[in-house]
Parts: structure tokens; C-alpha cells; sequence
């Protein structure tokens, strides 16, 4: 597998779990503290997220097939965008756990070698 497979879930799991953030204190804002503005914010990243989610979703199960994943743990994966900051702790379990898979980029060597 290519290395590239990892980098793209990474990136769109860091994007949405800073969205999915940034969603909860908007909301917190817009309902709990009554903020002024906060309307058009909540608008915005929800938007946002809901629509980097979907893109997340389909690079999650690209990887989570190709790594061949248990079925549980590629549920967990696609459900970590929904809670705030989960998938900032699952990406890191699945890169640690995938890395060993992944072929180093042509003409590089793996580390350690």
C-alpha cells in the first residue's frame, strides 16, 4: 500500500476533528451563552464539517479496506468525526497501528534501514 493512502485519512481526520471543535464551542456560544454572531458561525463550520465528513468517511474506508480492518474497528474509525476530539485519539491509534504496513515512497529508504 502506499503511504499516501495514510496521509490523505490523517489529514481529513485532523480537519474534521478541529472542525467538530470548533463546531461544539460555536454551539455552546450560540445556545448556552447566548453570543451575538454566533448564527452565521455555527452555519459556517457546520457546513463545513458536515461536508469534510463525507470526504473523511470515504478516505477512512479506503483505508480501513485496504488495511483489511475488522469490521468494529473500522465502525469506531468512521464514527470518530461525529465526537469531539475522538478523532484526534483514534487517528493516532490506527497510524501507529498501520505504519508497518505502508511501502516507503520510491527512493527513500525505510528508517532504520
Amino acid at each position: 500500500m502506499k503511504q499516501s493512502v495514510l496521509t490523505r485519512y490523517r489529514v481529513m481526520a485532523y480537519l474534521t476533528g478541529v472542525l467538530l471543535i470548533l463546531l461544539t464551542i460555536g454551539v455552546i456560544a450560540k445556545y448556552l451563552l447566548k453570543v451575538d454572531g454566533a448564527d452565521g458561525f455555527v452555519t459556517a463550520v457546520g457546513i463545513a464539517h458536515g461536508w469534510l465528513y463525507v470526504v473523511y468517511l470515504v478516505f477512512a474506508f479506503d483505508l480501513g479496506s485496504k488495511a483489511k480492518m475488522p469490521l468494529g474497528k473500522l465502525a469506531w474509525m468512521l464514527l470518530a468525526g461525529t465526537v469531539p476530539t475522538a478523532a484526534f485519539f483514534v487517528e493516532r491509534k490506527v497510524s501507529r497501528e498501520l505504519a508497518p504496513l505502508f511501502a516507503p515512497a520510491e527512493g527513500k529508504q525505510p528508517v532504520g534501514a
